[in-house]
């Protein structure tokens, strides 16, 4: 591979990496952003891929294989069979409106190049220029994470959190051991598990899964 189509092939992924992110926040519906999220453990999985390529890495590219395995196919599964018991299929009142979040999110970009510019200058390569764009997708993920009222909007907050600490991972080093990341996945697929019993049980006892509707039931 050469540098230049190295560059390019790299760009390319985490330009789609950061999209799909983005129109997360432009997205209501909930089927719509868990087919994002999928598509963005696609990008995450052509990262690393790259990476393993021009590496020259077996090991890096099939970890990148199960990385997409997971993340674009086993963990958006279960998210729609989630979504599917839950029955709601729309975020109706985020805390923040899209124009809003849309221009929170340029904020967030901003700041996490001026964040992770000590970071670049310490080891200047085409891998850690595209740092701040694994930075913008973590800060993004947590303004989902707070702003979201369903349950399984939050999740696909803390998913876009874990998918830019993997890829921050990947290109600040010369990749996660394996172990460590089948140990980081398992963790995830888990969290994902046990929202989809909750929202099923949720589902039979309150007839939904808005987080401030049952805060008020409770109240």
């Amino acid at each position: 591979m050469t540098d230049a189509m190295y560059i390019q092939l790299l760009d390319l992924a985490c330009g789609a990496f950061l999209l799909t992110g983005v129109l997360v926040l432009w997205r209501r519906e909930l089927s719509a952003i868990v087919w994002l999220f999928a598509l963005q453990g696609v990008a995450l999985t052509a990262l690393v891929v790259i990476l393993g390529v021009r590496q020259d890495s077996l090991e890096l590219i099939l970890v990148g294989v199960g990385v997409g395995a997971l993340r674009a196919g086993l963990l958006p599964y279960l998210m729609r069979r989630a979504l599917v018991a839950g029955g709601a299929g729309r975020e109706t009142q985020p805390l923040v409106n899209v124009a809003t979040s849309l221009l929170v999110a340029a904020a967030l970009a901003m700041l996490a190049y001026a964040l992770s510019q000590p970071l670049i200058r310490l080891s200047p390569t085409p891998a850690t220029q595209t740092v701040p764009i694994a930075l913008t997708v973590l800060l993004i993920g947590f303004f989902v994470l707070v702003t979201r009222r369903r349950a399984l909007s939050q999740l696909v907050g803390f998913l876009l959190m874990d998918n830019a600490i993997t890829a921050t991972a990947f290109l600040t080093t010369s990749g996660v051991p394996l172990v460590v990341e089948l140990g980081i996945s398992l963790d995830v697929l888990l969290a994902v598990l046990v929202l989809q019993v909750l929202t099923t049980w949720m589902c039979a006892a309150f007839g939904g899964t808005d987080l401030d509707e049952l805060r008020e039931l409770h109240d």
